[in-house]
């Protein structure tokens, strides 16, 4: 069977193109393993469908990690309002924009958006198969055609190929890493992968008494020794293997390629628990809560500086003696104390896999 256009790949970005080909009158074959189209574009947004964000170009391209200026000619010809009016006009589907001009369905389903995306593809005559997984992709010189052999043994063929098969996160979504080995067949040239976005796994057995802790308005930067990496602020979650949250999957990334690049390499997490005071400052809070409760032991006297679950921790590292008297604590014990709140450190072991990657 042979198309003029066969896409592989049927979630959004594989609908999209389709549905533009054909709309131009080129036939076309959508191919996807799954049972139904746009498994993982039902899940975007918690399930509301994050269509897209009302920046301009220029904004867009810098929230694109390393060669984001790759994108810009794609962003000029299909930026924000364009899918904004694609969405309305051509799929029928009413949206809004929300607080950081985020773009959502007003239905605030995700399936509405698959389903007007499958009947736009169906009215312009999108052949769409489903269940079929491509095993092999070549190219044949004397025919100037793309082969395509799906796990049925079905062999169809078409002069031009549009791989949208997605990366490997979200596994449970189809997107497996398929696409991988099939641009390999064609000569292109596959570069290591690693998660983008991932919770991270720490050394130090401590760190699993704070599961559930979750720690809003600190900075936390990763390092390597004492070289700086990135620095992020805002919430993180301590999990049963280390860390997760907003910032941390915002560092993941860097850590992630320097741990691809250099396994050997040791990273550190260091977190400032009161970002908003300096050292001199959170001295001197210390200080009046010491002067406040002068009869407490230390491990009694932090209830207004930090969370509960967190005490215990500190107090071991701190290596104060827990039973020692507030007005009995030294300047050294305290400036130490001072030290380790604004550099609560753990030690970065691995990521965590690529499966479990945003």
């Amino acid at each position: 069977m042979k198309s003029e256009f066969i896409v592989i790949g049927g979630g959004a970005a594989g609908m999209l193109a389709a549905y533009c080909a054909a709309q131009k009158g080129v036939p076309t074959t959508l191919i996807d393993k799954n049972k139904s189209l746009g498994r993982k574009l039902r899940i975007t947004g918690g399930g509301r469908c994050n269509l897209t964000n009302m920046c301009d170009v220029n904004e867009l391209v810098a929230h694109i990690p390393e060669n984001g200026r790759f994108l810009y000619s794609a962003f000029r010809q299909f930026d924000a309002q364009r899918l904004v009016e694609f969405c309305r006009q051509e799929l029928q589907i009413a949206v809004k924009v929300e607080r950081g001009r985020r773009v959502f369905p007003v239905s605030e389903q995700a399936k509405e958006v698959v389903e007007a995306f499958a009947k736009a593809l169906r009215q312009v005559g999108v052949k769409i198969l489903t269940e079929k997984k491509v095993t092999k992709l070549s190219f044949d010189p004397e025919e100037q055609a793309f082969e395509v052999v799906l796990d049925s043994k079905t062999k169809l063929s078409a002069a031009n190929i549009l791989l949208a098969t997605g990366g490997a996160s979200y596994p449970g979504t189809g997107s497996t890493g398929d696409g991988y080995p099939l641009a390999a067949a064609l000569g292109h040239q596959i570069t290591p992968l690693f998660p983008a976005l991932v919770p991270l796994e720490v050394k130090e057995a401590w760190a699993q008494s704070l599961e559930g802790l979750s720690l809003v308005n600190v900075s936390v930067s990763s390092y390597d020794q004492e070289k700086k990496l990135e620095t992020e602020f805002g919430e993180l979650v301590f999990t049963s293997f280390g860390l997760s949250g907003p910032v941390i999957l915002s560092l993941s990334r860097k850590i992630a390629k320097y741990l691809t690049e250099k396994p050997q390499k040791e990273l550190t997490i260091k977190i400032d628990l009161k970002p908003a005071l300096s050292c001199e400052e959170l001295d001197r809070r210390i200080q009046r809560d010491f002067q406040l409760f002068s009869r407490k032991i230390f491990k009694n006297s932090l209830d207004e500086l930090l969370p509960n679950k967190l005490i215990p921790v500190i107090i071991e590292l701190s290596l104060i003696d827990p039973h020692k008297k507030v007005n009995q604590i030294s300047q050294k014990e305290r400036q130490r104390l001072v030290h380790l709140l604004k550099n609560f450190s753990l030690t970065i072991t691995k990521t965590r896999s690529l499966a479990e990657a945003i």
